[in-house]
């Protein structure tokens, strides 16, 4: 054989080499976020993949926090009713009938019938990072308007340390994402939220239930049971307006307020379309599911037959794109 046929056909070889290594074992990047998605910068994402949280600040100017606040206002005086909203009081009021107005509610879940609430799970302002994470059929799956109270002295304002997804029987858990926005300063002192970097990266979901504590524990106020105490942890002081983005298996809570006001903020949890619902049975989320169809059926009936899936697909509201599974 000549050289020259020999060199043919050693070039032919050394091109064919990329094809014999699959394209699956090449080491991606990014786990967390999705390339040419959304607005994330890659340090953002760089961040976001290493933490499993992202603060941007000053996203929602102070018009719309001003009209969340109203709001609120309006549905602690009672002013309109929202259809489908559940209204939560803390442990340490739940049976006082002394106590109205703001003082009396220390969260707001499932407003996607009210049009002035809802539209922060509309905000293109957010979308445009939630996409990075969600891809670009996005499901609004959960919202809250969460009223911190001053603490009684029983300490039932706090919130224990949990992971979100202990809520939602879907998947896949990387393609859900909450955001969080501080309606006023949060610090230390009003129960700011507090998270575990980097702990949504173990890719489990730990066992949760309610923590034994002496004042009592506010309604699926569920905590993780065996969290460990020393791992590193990092309060999120925020300014109104800033937003705080992070992945359901991120471990975090909030802490007591110790200020004489109430602490405000408003979220929504957003997931792909193309995500799937799991069996609950036998599962971690099974107590949880126990408790939330036991609230749906207080306001349907007790003999409603019902499951937590079919609770979810109603609960549901798509907020861009294409409604696919969810």
């Amino acid at each position: 054989m000549d050289a020259k046929r020999l060199q043919i056909i050693h070039s032919h070889l050394r091109s064919g080499r990329k094809q014999l290594v699959p394209e699956n074992t090449i080491a991606k990047e990014f786990r967390y976020t999705i390339d040419g998605a959304g607005i994330l910068t890659h340090e953002q994402r760089r961040f976001y993949e290493e933490n499993g949280y992202l603060v941007i600040k000053k996203l929602i100017p102070p018009n719309e926090i001003e009209m969340y606040r109203q709001r609120f206002e309006e549905i602690s005086k009672r002013q309109v009713t929202i259809p489908g909203m559940t209204i939560m009081k803390d442990v340490s009021i739940a049976k006082s009938e002394h106590v109205e107005g703001e003082k009396a509610i220390t969260k707001i879940q499932d407003f996607y019938n009210d049009p002035v609430l809802f539209s922060y799970c509309h905000n293109a302002r957010i979308h445009q990072y939630v996409e990075s994470i969600t891809g670009s059929n996005i499901m609004a799956v959960h919202s809250m308007l969460i009223n911190k109270p001053p603490d009684t002295g029983k300490k039932t304002s706090r919130h224990p340390l949990h992971q979100d997804l202990h809520y939602f029987i879907f998947r896949p858990a990387d393609q859900i994402c909450a955001a969080w926005t501080a309606m006023q300063r949060v610090d230390r002192s009003n129960g700011c939220l507090v998270v575990q970097p980097g702990s949504h990266k173990a890719g489990v979901l730990k066992e949760h239930g309610y923590p034994q504590w002496e004042g009592g524990v506010n309604k699926l106020y569920h905590g993780i049971l065996d969290y460990e105490p020393n791992a590193p942890r990092v309060h999120l002081i925020m300014e109104e307006g800033d937003t705080v983005f992070f992945h359901p298996l991120l471990i975090h809570g909030s802490g007591t307020n110790v200020s004489d006001g109430f602490r405000k903020a408003i979220s929504c949890h957003f997931a792909s379309s193309e995500c799937h619902y799991i069996k609950s049975a036998d599962t971690s989320h099974s107590e949880a599911e126990k408790e939330v169809l036991e609230v749906v059926r207080r306001k349907l009936g007790a003999d409603v037959d019902v499951s937590w899936e079919d609770v979810s697909r109603w609960r549901f509201r798509l907020v861009k794109g294409t409604r696919i599974n969810l």
